[in-house]
């Protein structure tokens, strides 16, 4: 699994957002600048994470971004399928487009419903606590 720039983009922010969690909105600007990246395309990246219900935006001068729920909520697998999409190393593993004449004859499809398995498992047992604990243990 290759994660796109869209998705390690995303996660920097999120993980911005949860260490900041319970102070209120914080300006795109800010986390732009804290993590060097660019607020304009954060600006799209917020839009797919809003729309599923991930964070959410408050107007007006003092208005911002905040997460949805507490960071111990909110799983990095959730943050990558908002932004990524199905994580399948497939096409051909994902149901709804499961359109391969040779499925019933496939060599790869149960090594790649493993490792599709194995991607989900790992993504959705990381929450953006745990990425806030590993910056501190790391900087410790």
């Amino acid at each position: 699994m290759r994660l796109s720039t869209r998705g390690r983009y995303g996660l920097m922010a999120m993980h911005q957002l949860a260490l900041e969690f319970g102070q209120g909105p914080i300006s795109l600007k800010y986390i732009a600048e804290k993590q060097e990246l660019s607020e304009n395309y954060l600006e799209q990246l917020f839009s797919s994470l809003r729309k599923d219900g991930l964070i959410n935006s408050v107007r007006g001068a003092q208005g911002g971004y905040m997460l949805s729920r507490s960071p111990s909520e909110i799983t990095v697998g959730q943050i990558l399928r908002s932004l990524e999409g199905n994580l399948a190393p497939a096409d051909c593993i994902i149901e709804d487009l499961n359109e391969c004449t040779k499925v019933d004859n496939c060599a790869t499809k149960q090594v790649l419903m493993k490792i599709k398995d194995s991607i989900d498992d790992v993504v959705d047992s990381i929450t953006l606590e745990d990425m806030i604990d590993d910056t501190i243990n790391a900087n410790a």
